[in-house]
């Protein structure tokens, strides 16, 4: 049933790209492998050796969460830490379940526009090691962040030598990888393999697939407890040739790309109906396919009247403004329009 609202709240409010409806169709038919052992699985896991390399391996579940979770449980032990921006997911959206599934501490680090720093890390990297306190193991780094911007190069280059040099892996969870690399006009290899991280979680379901996201580790010494991990974590799915056939059409001819441009465009033009209107601040760079912005509380109501969108922060009135794949150019006219109507 179609909802007659249009939804700016999320992009995983939108359906699935015809595209991917069709592959997920074709892999219906007839019988294959269980758990992994099909064709398309194994066509997917060649395309993700295409982006990255052939030291690459891409392990698929069903969730963002279960790819952050179970990767980042491969590479840590107990008493060793993840140091994570103040706002990431893992912090705030993930109910406790990372610390729940790695046993590991999570540790929040002040971020910069949800980025984290280099000095930011100092304090919890360059201390003595003391077997009373948890030791860092992973620094992550989410691309996009949790406030839609998007880390360079040089930036990812920086943390990832930090990192490095201090014995300590890097991690990205990549949700929304694809609006990054839009955002960035480059490859996936450029700010993640090439620029120093040691694994990502990268994310299809928020930008054209039904379901499914992909664990990526660039070298193969950490292979072999993944399986273990992602099997324990209950993300061995049986049919797993339905999250396959997406992986093989979304990375085949460039959906991944089409599907992101569209969104970061649809995002600028949000920005562009708010530009100007009275009482209305735009908080953070219009990097990729979300804006945040400061509302007057009546500009939110009436507007939550024919809209879905979140507010981000209750006492500041500032809200999230999300674009996907799926938004059209009618949707966003239509909520120039009603900014305007309003201011």
């Amino acid at each position: 049933m179609q909802d007659e609202m249009i939804s700016l709240a999320s992009d995983n409010h939108a359906g699935a790209h015809p595209e991917i409806v069709s592959a997920v169709a074709a892999a219906a038919a007839g019988t294959a492998g269980a758990y992994g052992t099909d064709p398309w699985t194994a066509v997917a896991a060649e395309r993700f050796k295409k982006v990255f390399g052939k030291e690459a391996s891409a392990f698929l579940v069903m969730t963002g969460t279960a790819a952050n979770i179970l990767s980042i449980d491969a590479v840590t032990r107990p008493f060793e830490a993840v140091l994570i921006s103040d706002c990431a997911h893992l912090h705030m959206d993930e109910c406790g379940a990372p610390e729940r599934f790695t046993g590991s501490k999570f540790i929040t680090v002040p971020s910069e526009q949800g980025k984290l720093t280099v000095e930011g890390l100092r304090p919890w990297v360059e201390r003595e090691p003391d077997y009373h306190r948890v030791q860092p193991k992973v620094v992550s780094i989410t691309q996009t962040t949790e406030y839609g911007t998007v880390y360079s190069v040089d930036e990812i280059k920086t943390i990832c030598e930090y990192a490095h040099d201090n014995g300590l892996l890097v991690h990205m969870d990549g949700s929304r990888i694809s609006n990054a690399a839009a955002s960035l006009g480059l490859d996936f290899p450029a700010f993640t393999k090439d620029a120093g991280v040691d694994f990502l979680s990268f994310g299809g379901t928020k930008n054209g697939m039904m379901f499914g996201e992909a664990v990526v580790f660039f070298t193969p010494e950490f292979d072999e407890a993944f399986q273990y991990s992602r099997m324990q974590g209950m993300q061995l799915v049986s049919k797993m040739r339905f999250v396959g056939a997406q992986f093989e059409a979304f990375l085949k001819d460039g959906l991944w790309r089409r599907n992101a441009l569209h969104a970061n465009a649809m995002a600028r033009k949000i920005a562009d109906a708010l530009k100007g209107a009275p009482g209305v601040t735009i908080t953070q760079p219009v990097d990729a396919n979300a804006v945040f912005a400061v509302l007057p509380a009546d500009m939110i109501e009436t507007l939550q009247q024919r809209f879905h969108f979140h507010v981000w922060n209750n006492q500041t009135n500032e809200v999230r403004l999300m674009a996907s794949f799926a938004s059209t150019e009618n949707e966003i006219q239509a909520f120039a329009e009603a900014v305007k109507a309003i201011a």
